[in-house]
């Protein structure tokens, strides 16, 4: 990787509000191809609706978001601000498919069905193509046997390695996971952190939003420490977890720390 090369996302400046409340202050973060970046900080402190804002989920107010060298446009000004392009927008989740804490399967279709729905429809593949990508995808995250049960038969554990397998069968550019395993019990946790490992190793770019401080450390080429809105400290996990220049950070770790 060189500095040359243009970032997969790079954030700039990021201001957003609910209303009166200022959730994102003026964060700023690069992530280059192949690199994996993890957030941590405490509930609160913005790091959701920073991925949030990545993924156009969420408007923000101020700032620019820029999807490999294409800056989001927008129209209106503060909280009045959306994106101007619609077909942008679209263009841009297609190519950042998100995890999410919750899985959000579709109950009334079997785990197959709940993969290959989004190529299908949003991206209008041959559905031969994409049954083959998804069962190929099931394999890789361990519950290829799978692929005709219904998300009440799998453990929640399974059903959230479903979800990563539906979020690779996009084939995208880029994966942000928003607390992935903050939903399961430890034994099923590793589960879904092995195989996020399995997704670093093979130069995923993957913006992570964890509590797990052991991923964290062991996945993340950078690690953002977020404090009310704000980027607290950063660097690499060996330098932040290893020496934490910051009271705040010392604090956070301290209290994250396994007993």
């Amino acid at each position: 990787m060189t500095t040359k090369e243009t970032p997969v996302i790079e954030i700039r400046d990021l201001h957003k509000s609910y209303g009166q409340l200022e959730v994102l202050k003026g964060v700023s973060i690069t992530a280059h191809k192949g690199e994996v970046i993890s957030l941590i900080g405490s509930s609160g402190s913005g790091k959701s609706t920073l991925l949030r804002c990545c993924n156009l989920l969420e408007d923000s107010q101020q700032g620019e978001v820029i999807f490999n060298g294409d800056a989001v446009r927008w129209r209106g000004e503060g909280l009045g601000r959306h994106p101007a392009d619609r077909a942008q927008v679209i263009r841009i989740r297609t190519n950042l498919s998100m995890v999410f804490q919750q899985f959000n399967l579709w109950s009334h279709m079997t785990i197959l069905q709940n993969v290959m729905e989004a190529p299908l429809t949003v991206l209008r593949r041959d559905r031969a193509d994409v049954e083959k990508a998804a069962r190929g995808y099931l394999t890789k995250v361990g519950i290829g046997d799978k692929c005709d049960a219904y998300p009440a038969q799998l453990s929640g554990g399974q059903q959230q390695r479903a979800a990563i397998a539906r979020a690779l069968c996009m084939e995208p550019t880029a994966l942000l996971f928003d607390e992935p395993t903050s939903a399961l019990d430890p034994e099923l946790e590793q589960e879904v952190v092995k195989v996020i490992k399995a997704l670093a190793e093979e130069g995923r770019t993957m913006l992570i939003v964890t509590h797990d401080m052991r991923l964290a450390a062991d996945v993340s080429d950078h690690v953002v420490f977020l404090h009310r809105g704000l980027i607290e400290e950063e660097g690499r996990p060996d330098d932040l977890f290893g020496n934490p220049k910051t009271e705040r950070l010392q604090q956070f770790l301290s209290a994250t720390a396994p007993a």
